[in-house]
């Protein structure tokens, strides 16, 4: 199937193809050009009231691992399908309250050419050791601009929504 399969078409395919009972809802699922992304929320762990912050967010992480190790061969084999099927690369996460784990996620290369202005800003961030490589310093700042311009970003991909809608409403191609 080519790659240009609708974020919807994705999330259906991976709740139609996950097993029941792995989340309490229909999972996450992200997408861009390379990978696409799936985080699903597990049931939350049952302490008794006077539990420490410290003792939930660890009880939340170790039934978080247990789900990454209970079902590797899973989702293994369901990454595999769907990497087939949608010329992707699949990650995988789990979510219990604000406790959220990536398991495996893509690390994409991005060319880019720079100018000195731009190289010395991720130069000044090399030296000061906020990054150890302008690699590490570009993606500090691309982070950076999503958590400052989330509202920004967000209305960027609505219109790009509009876009999509637009070109299936209009006429075929082929």
């Amino acid at each position: 199937m080519p790659t240009h399969d609708t974020h919807e078409e994705l999330r259906g395919w991976f709740a139609g193809r996950l097993p029941d009972g792995w989340f309490t809802a229909t999972p996450e699922v992200t997408v861009d050009r390379d990978e696409i992304l799936v985080v699903g929320d597990l049931a939350d762990v049952e302490l008794e009231k006077a539990a420490s912050e410290a003792a939930r967010a660890s009880a939340r992480q170790a039934r978080i691992d247990r789900f990454r190790e209970e079902t590797r061969a899973a989702r293994m084999e369901i990454a595999q399908d769907a990497q087939h099927r949608f010329r992707r690369i699949v990650s995988w996460g789990a979510r219990i309250g604000d406790e959220r784990v990536l398991f495996t996620t893509a690390s994409v290369p991005v060319m880019t050419r720079l100018r000195q202005p731009e190289r010395t800003v991720l130069d000044t961030l090399v030296d000061a050791g906020v990054a150890r490589s302008r690699s590490e310093a570009l993606a500090w700042c691309v982070r950076l601009v999503g958590e400052h311009e989330a509202e920004w970003i967000g209305k960027l991909r609505d219109a790009l929504r509009g876009v999509e809608e637009a070109r299936k409403a209009g006429p075929s191609g082929r």
